[in-house]
C-alpha cells in the first residue's frame, strides 16, 4: 500500500481505483498478483475499500497479463474503467498525445480532466463497477461526458481539446522546422565541396522560362499543380526568368500552396468514396517526399553533373546509395525501391516541363545549375 501511496502522491483515503490500477501496471504482473490480496486487505483496515468488482477485474486483467494474452487496448480499457482515467480515443476523435509526448499545455489538461472526472465519480455520475463490468450505456455516458468537458471553454477561455491540439501543432512544425534547417545546412555543404560549380547557361533558362510562361497560363494539368507548387495561385507570376524558374522548381520540392477549388462541384467535394484525381495524386506525391530523399537525389546529381540518367528508377537507387543520409530503403526490397520509384515519377515528369531533365529523363545543364538553388530556396524562409 505504501507504495501505492508514493506512486500517486495522494494519502491512502484518498486513492482511487485509478491509482491503484496505474500502480499494479508499474511492476511485473507476477508481483502484483502476489502481492493483490494483502494490498486489498490493506485498503479494508485504512477505509477506503473500493470495490469487489474492481478487485476482481484487476485480478483477472494481471492474470491475463501474466498469461502474454492480454492486448495493449484491452489494458487500456480496463484503466479508462476505474471511472477517472481519460480516454485515449474519444467518440470525436479527439487523441490525447502518449504520455512521454506530452508538453506542458497537454499535461495541464489530462491533469484537469482526471480532477473534473474525480468530481464527476464522487458527485455519482460515473459508475465504474458498471464500467469495469462492460456496460456499454455506462461507457457511452462516460465517453460523452469527456468529449464535452474538451469542447467546452475553461474560466480562462481556453478550450481543452484545442489547446492540446494547437501545443501538438507547435511542436510537429517545430520538428519540421529544425529538420529542414539540418538539411539545408547539409545541403550548402554538399554544394561548396562539389568538384566544379555549375555554371547558369543563359540561353537555356531564357528558353525554359518562355515555355513554362505559356504553359502557366494553360488549364488543367500540369499548369494547375505547378502553379499550386510555385504559389502562383494567391501572388503573380514574376516578370524575371530566372525567379520564375526558381520558383516553380523550389515549388516542387516544397509546394507552397493546394490545388484551387473554384471549379470543384459540392458533389465532388462531399463524395468521400470518389477517386482521388490526378492532379490531387501528384500534389500528394510530392508533399510525401521526405527531406532526406530528396537530399541524397539533388546532392547525387549535382555530384554527376549533367548527362546522367535522372529517371525515377536512377533516383531510388540514388537515394538508397547516398553516403548523405541514412535510409531505410532496402535495396534487395523491390517493394521500398518501387514506392520510392513511384514518388520521383510525378517529380521526373515536371522536372520534364522545367528543362530540368530531358525527353529521356537525362539530367540538363539547366538542371545541374537550377536544382541546388530550386532546393536550397525550398528550404529557405519564405518571404511571401
Amino acid at each position: 500500500m505504501e507504495y501505492v501511496r508514493a506512486h500517486a502522491g495522494r494519502r491512502v483515503t484518498d486513492l482511487t481505483r485509478r491509482d491503484v490500477a496505474r500502480a499494479l501496471l508499474s511492476v511485473p504482473s507476477g508481483m502484483a498478483l502476489v502481492a493483490l490480496p494483502d494490498l486489498r486487505r490493506a485498503m479494508d483496515a485504512a477505509g477506503n475499500p473500493l470495490s469487489p468488482v474492481f478487485w476482481e477485474s484487476a485480478k483477472q486483467m494481471l492474470l491475463l497479463i501474466e498469461a502474454g494474452v492480454a492486448t495493449v487496448g484491452e489494458v487500456q480499457r480496463w484503466v479508462e474503467s476505474t471511472g477517472t482515467e481519460p480516454i485515449l480515443l474519444t467518440p470525436g476523435f479527439f487523441i490525447w498525445p502518449e504520455e512521454d509526448e506530452r508538453g506542458p499545455v497537454s499535461e495541464e489538461m489530462y491533469s484537469r480532466l482526471v480532477r473534473h472526472l474525480e468530481e464527476r465519480l464522487h458527485a455519482g455520475e460515473i459508475d465504474s463497477d458498471a464500467l469495469l463490468q462492460g456496460d456499454q450505456r455506462a461507457r457511452r455516458a462516460y465517453e460523452e461526458l469527456q468529449d464535452r468537458w474538451l469542447n467546452t471553454p475553461l474560466p480562462d477561455g481556453r478550450v481543452p481539446g484545442h489547446a492540446v491540439a494547437d501545443e501538438q501543432n507547435e511542436e510537429i512544425m517545430a520538428a519540421f522546422d529544425e529538420q529542414e534547417a539540418t538539411a539545408l545546412s547539409e545541403l550548402r555543404r554538399i554544394v561548396v565541396g562539389l568538384p566544379r560549380q555549375p555554371e547558369l547557361p543563359v540561353a537555356e533558362l531564357e528558353g525554359a522560362a518562355a515555355r513554362l510562361r505559356v504553359l502557366l497560363g494553360q488549364p488543367g494539368y500540369p499548369a494547375n499543380v505547378l502553379r499550386a507548387c510555385a504559389g502562383f495561385e494567391e501572388r503573380p507570376m514574376p516578370d524575371d526568368d530566372m525567379e520564375l524558374w526558381l520558383s516553380v522548381a523550389a515549388g516542387i520540392a516544397g509546394p507552397i500552396s493546394d490545388l484551387s477549388e473554384e471549379d470543384d462541384t459540392v458533389e465532388e467535394f462531399t463524395d468521400l468514396d470518389g477517386e482521388v484525381s490526378h492532379e490531387d495524386e501528384v500534389l500528394a506525391n510530392l508533399c510525401e517526399i521526405q527531406f532526406a530523399d530528396w537530399l541524397a537525389a539533388v546532392a547525387a546529381l549535382a555530384r554527376l553533373g549533367p548527362g546522367v540518367l535522372a529517371s525515377p528508377e536512377r533516383i531510388a537507387r540514388l537515394i538508397a546509395e547516398s553516403p548523405d543520409i541514412t535510409t531505410e530503403i532496402d535495396m534487395s526490397d523491390p517493394d521500398e525501391l518501387r514506392a520510392s520509384e513511384r514518388l520521383f515519377t510525378a517529380v521526373v515528369t515536371l522536372w520534364g516541363h522545367l528543362g530540368v531533365v530531358d525527353a529521356d529523363d537525362v539530367l540538363t545543364p539547366l538542371g545541374w545549375w537550377g536544382l541546388p538553388l530550386a532546393l536550397e530556396r525550398a528550404w529557405s524562409p519564405k518571404e511571401y
